[in-house]
């Protein structure tokens, strides 16, 4: 998370203070004022420091008396994605996120993210790779690079884009390398937990694991995809439909090369010449409220087929979310020179 004490300044603080403060924000250029509960009260630009000086403002008087006192905020349990569009639409680039004490809990920079999404993020990251061997023998799978940066760390950077904050990452094959790579990883993801299994618990069975989510929503995917889905999107669909479960789902194409019939037991009622059928596969990336866990046997090998298996038979609502870009699993070695290559030449 970025450390946005640096745009915190005391009430009682002077002008040269607050100039102080501004060189060492050359890049925003605005500062929160607060009291000494960390209670937000105002702005400080260095626009409201110029227009104070045409009106007397010396560099020895209190911030507190120039600052701006209307300004946009937004509370943390009360955030919601019109509230975030409106905000938008006003061009407002920095907004304080604060608490129910009206303390900051984080600043959002509209110019870096979309939106804010209020998800948890969990990678399962776990897998040996084997059909990627031998890349994945001394390295695991989400760690092998595409370009400069690491699958993971791509997805990451993908996921912070809409304002995600809070991650879980599910390791077990050589997770020591992925966790002295991102470490605790505050500073640029925000929250960020590293859940290890100790037997191979499927491709959601190690969610059992996690003690305590802080969103009633939940983001869940294979570390090693590379994908520009819309999460946004995704997100906006998924509460829309007051789904239980989305599962992100990707087009395959089947060409069948002659003629098909259209058959009335041996009865040829018609035909198609070589048709091509489209069928939605499962993408490994689901959305579902976290109420759905109690549904996931603990510290068992469980997949996300069978979660979805037991919601569908329990007659609640699961749906598809079909991805409009890139998907690509990067799971045998055809599959990772074909990224490379994509990126080598810019097709990404």
């Amino acid at each position: 998370m970025t450390d946005f004490s640096k745009q915190l300044l005391d009430a009682n603080s002077t002008v040269l203070d607050a100039f102080s403060k501004l060189n060492d924000i050359p890049e925003n250029l605005t500062l929160f004022i607060v009291d000494k509960n960390q209670k937000l009260l105002g702005t400080l630009t260095d626009g409201d420091i110029r227009r104070g000086f045409l009106k007397g403002l010396q560099l020895a008087d209190k911030v507190s008396s120039f600052m701006t006192k209307k300004f946009h905020f937004i509370r943390n349990a009360d955030l919601t994605q019109s509230q975030i569009r409106e905000i938008k639409k006003k061009g407002i680039r920095l907004l304080p996120v604060v608490n129910d004490k009206n303390q900051i809990i984080r600043i959002v920079d509209f110019s870096k993210v979309k939106t804010i999404l209020p998800l948890d993020v969990v990678f399962m990251a776990g897998g040996r790779g084997e059909r990627l061997r031998p890349l994945t023998d001394k390295v695991p799978k989400p760690m092998l690079k595409i370009g400069e940066k690491p699958i993971l760390e791509i997805n990451l950077e993908h996921t912070t884009k809409f304002g995600i904050r809070n991650y879980f990452i599910c390791v077990k094959y050589l997770h020591e390398i992925i966790e002295e790579y991102f470490g605790s990883g505050e500073q640029k993801w925000g929250s960020l937990q590293y859940i290890i299994e100790d037997e191979p618990l499927g491709t959601i069975g190690a969610i059992t694991k996690i003690k305590e989510f802080k969103h009633e929503d939940i983001l869940l995917m294979n570390a090693d995809l590379f994908t520009d889905i819309n999460i946004d999107i995704f997100y906006e669909n998924f509460k829309r439909e007051n789904a239980d479960m989305s599962i992100a789902s990707i087009p395959y194409r089947v060409d069948v090369p002659y003629a098909v019939f259209d058959l009335e037991k041996d009865q040829i009622k018609g035909f198609k010449e070589k048709p091509t059928y489209t069928y939605y596969s499962n993408a490994g990336i689901y959305l579902f409220k976290k109420e759905i866990i109690k549904y996931i046997p603990d510290n068992k090998f469980f997949n996300a087929t069978d979660l979805i298996e037991v919601l569908v038979n329990k007659k609640l609502k699961v749906t598809r979310f079909p991805i409009l870009g890139y998907w690509i699993d990067i799971g045998k070695p055809e599959d990772f020179n074909k990224v490379q290559e994509m990126m080598k030449f810019k097709l990404l």
